[in-house]
């Protein structure tokens, strides 16, 4: 770690440019006689993770993604491809939040994009904390699941516009954010964001995020059975509904939460101003989804409790 040099300030040698990253991490996780393993793990850049960890037991995996710099700066490009072999089982999520910085006068892009195949009879879960985007930056956040038949997931993202408790509101700068889901090849789900605050009013918009600065997005499926839907829509609901009643500090406008079925994806939706309290829900919802998806009890990471 002592290697790492402030992404923000390096420059390139010799060439008076500014830095930028360029890095992939691609993972490839197979069931085996000895569990769901690690297969292959190949990086490019400051970007991958040391190694699996088997809290709930060998046929789970857990992986932390680690990005050492921290955040994206003006031109930096990282992409993530993780591929789940047949009946294999993994969970990652990260070590701490991501951050889009401010982007340079010129405006080149901040990019990220993530790609997760599963194939069939394997179980995903995609938990990486907030992403901290900064007032003036340039970026496009783009992820892709690919799903096999009998394959399933569990996804979230949590974004934090600006910095608001440092009244730095995310008044300039540009976001393209997009998250899709093909299963055996067609698209089921494609949820889309663009925020430009300069060119227009979406940030402020009631029918946008209504003045709120932190939106998210939980996603699981595919389900089947209208029982087990049933049910489960209304205990994720009153989850949502148990949320809007919290009063935070400082009396900000309300979290608004709500649960919904697309298809055989369940959809949760987060627009408030707390990214923890984003988690809170969205871990809440998880402890739901996870048994009655993957059939397994809640095994959180131990990386969340530090």
């Amino acid at each position: 770690m002592n290697n790492w040099v402030n992404p923000i300030t390096e420059r390139l040698p010799n060439t008076g440019k500014e830095s930028k990253w360029e890095a992939e991490l691609s993972l490839g996780l197979s069931k085996t006689t000895r569990g769901s393993v690690l297969k292959t793990c190949a990086h490019k850049g400051p970007l991958y993770v040391q190694k699996a960890f088997y809290p709930e037991g060998r046929d789970l995996a857990h992986l932390y993604l680690l990005h050492p710099p921290g955040g994206m700066v003006s031109g930096d490009d990282l992409r993530i491809n993780v591929d789940m072999s047949p009946n294999a089982h993994g969970l990652i999520t990260t070590p701490g939040a991501g951050r889009v910085y401010k982007a340079r006068a010129d405006k080149t892009l901040q990019t990220q994009h993530i790609q997760l195949r599963l194939a069939s009879g394997s179980s995903l879960e995609w938990l990486p904390l907030e992403n901290i985007i900064y007032p003036g930056a340039h970026t496009q956040l783009h992820t892709d699941i690919h799903l096999a038949e009998n394959s399933r997931f569990i996804g979230w993202e949590i974004s934090c516009f600006g910095l608001k408790a440092s009244q730095q509101p995310f008044n300039h700068g540009q976001l393209a954010q997009r998250l899709q889901i093909f299963q055996a090849g067609r698209l089921k789900v494609r949820e889309a964001l663009s925020l430009n605050p300069e060119q227009h009013h979406f940030m402020h918009s009631r029918a946008g995020l209504a003045n709120r600065s932190v939106n998210g997005l939980l996603i699981a499926g595919p389900f089947s059975g209208e029982n087990q839907v049933d049910e489960l829509l209304s205990a994720l609901q009153t989850q949502c509904t148990e949320l809007t009643k919290v009063k935070a500090a400082n009396n900000p406008p309300p979290a608004l939460a709500a649960v919904s079925l697309n298809g055989e994806f369940m959809q949760i939706r987060y627009l408030g101003d707390c990214s923890e309290q984003a988690r809170l829900l969205f871990t809440r919802c998880w402890r739901l989804l996870r048994p009655a998806l993957i059939e397994r009890e809640a095994c959180e990471p131990r990386i969340w409790a530090t």
